[in-house]
């Protein structure tokens, strides 16, 4: 009882609230620049191609290593090295998401797509500095609390954005459903102020320093042609999912769900179903280890795309029933696999660069979302939506067929170890 009780106190302090605020500011952008923007434009009739390349404009989120040790060497004349930045960010962000209720998606695509690359530039920026916040301010006891709780109010984001921003898109023009997203914005300002302030840590003693430590640290550890394999690996894992993810909002319309379906089922339930896939999944995980887990929830969210493939069936149009059982399988199994591939790469990171070293594979994970799916649009435009399905099910393959190189079925006792702090670190935490 007294476990239960000093674990339910770590959730009310104001360190937990802050983070919620925070992790909610943090997934507010995403579907913004995702599948909000590719609904409006459907609606405007812009060219399916058109609107498969636009996953580009999420480019920022695929190469925020290039500049998160920027974020580490130099700190903001207030609020801290954490706080300051995030402040900075997310006044740009309130700016730039107010900016796109001025677009025109059929008469000016080019000023929509730079407006789009700088809200996912700053998204990702902000995502840095979160990151990095919660890494700094949460003790050895408060972490899994803490990655819950901005887990959480990132998935109400998107729950916002996603479900609320549809729904109105619905009864609103789509401009007023932007600047209405860019009022809301202000939440992560205030979560900024009421978030307590970290330790005070010693940044890098030059920008030189910050890029090479962690990187040169990983390919030492790992050996250069390893740590290549294991970036093609985080790389292929979850394309299958991307394509699928870029082309569904489309497909739906497409077959004649309206925004409100999509909204309250695709968005809604789907993320509902996703965060019940990555509390399963980490209890599974508990159970079976993270390599058997790659294996099985793998395998899983490579076969869920099926569903979207019998959906895409003529016989199946606008049938409510099969878009539910079809989003909560696809959404479930993409959870399942996402508790899997995260627990992976924090595995693969070394505690002293864990920053960097994360900001680097989490990345890698985004190539395949932003860059390798870009052309999905063009693929189903050529091949109809029931082999782009069965596509987007061969392109899981190539990830799992890796899988016997870096998450052996039965690996040994000590596969890949983790690198903890050194001694004058330890020391350091110790004391606090």
């Amino acid at each position: 009882m007294r476990q239960i009780q000093s674990l339910l106190k770590v959730f009310e302090s104001r360190k937990m609230a802050a983070l919620l605020l925070l992790g909610f500011a943090s997934g507010l952008p995403l579907l913004l620049i995702g599948n909000n923007l590719k609904a409006w434009m459907t609606q405007e009739q812009v060219d399916l191609a058109a609107i498969g390349w636009f996953s580009l404009a999420s480019l920022p989120y695929s190469l925020k290593f290039l500049w998160s040790p920027f974020l580490d060497r130099f700190t903001p004349p207030f609020l801290g090295r954490r706080r300051g930045w995030l402040v900075v960010t997310q006044i740009a962000l309130i700016v730039a998401i107010a900016f796109m209720a001025f677009q025109q998606p059929k008469q000016a695509l080019q000023l929509l797509a730079i407006n789009a690359i700088v809200i996912a530039f700053l998204s990702a920026t902000q995502d840095i500095a979160a990151d990095a916040y919660r890494t700094d301010v949460l003790t050895e006891l408060e972490m899994g609390a803490g990655a819950a709780v901005f887990i959480l109010g990132y998935r109400i984001a998107l729950l916002v954005a996603g479900s609320l921003g549809l729904i109105l898109a619905d009864r609103m023009p789509w401009s007023a459903v932007y600047l209405f997203m860019a009022g809301i914005m202000v939440i992560g300002i205030f979560g900024v102020f009421i978030a307590p302030e970290p330790r005070q840590i010693s940044p890098p003693a030059s920008l030189a320093e910050a890029v090479v430590l962690p990187f040169g640290e990983f390919f030492q550890r790992q050996g250069v042609i390893q740590g290549l394999l294991i970036l093609v690996f985080i790389t292929l894992y979850k394309l299958g999912d991307a394509l699928l993810s870029n082309m569904a909002t489309p497909f739906l319309l497409t077959i004649g769900f309206t925004k409100t379906d999509i909204g309250a089922i695709q968005v809604g339930m789907g993320l509902i179903a996703t965060i019940v896939g990555a509390l399963v999944g980490g209890v599974v995980l508990s159970k079976i280890g993270i390599n058997r887990s790659l294996w099985v929830f793998g395998a899983l969210q490579a076969l869920s795309n099926l569903a979207y493939f019998i959906l895409a069936q003529p016989q199946f149009s606008q049938n409510y029933q099969l878009l539910v059982l079809t989003i909560n399988i696809e959404n479930f199994c993409g959870g399942l696999g996402t508790a899997a591939f995260v627990a992976f790469l924090m595995s693969l990171c070394n505690q002293r660069f864990s920053a960097t070293q994360y900001a680097l594979l989490s990345s890698l994970m985004a190539v395949s979302r932003d860059i390798l799916a870009a052309p999905a649009g063009a693929i189903a435009k050529s091949t109809g939506w029931p082999t782009f399905f069965l596509i987007t099910i061969i392109a899981a393959v190539p990830g799992l067929l890796l899988l016997p190189v870096f998450a052996p079925w039965n690996p040994q006792p000590i596969a890949m170890p983790r690198p903890g702090l050194d001694d004058e670190e330890e020391d350091v935490w110790g004391k606090n």
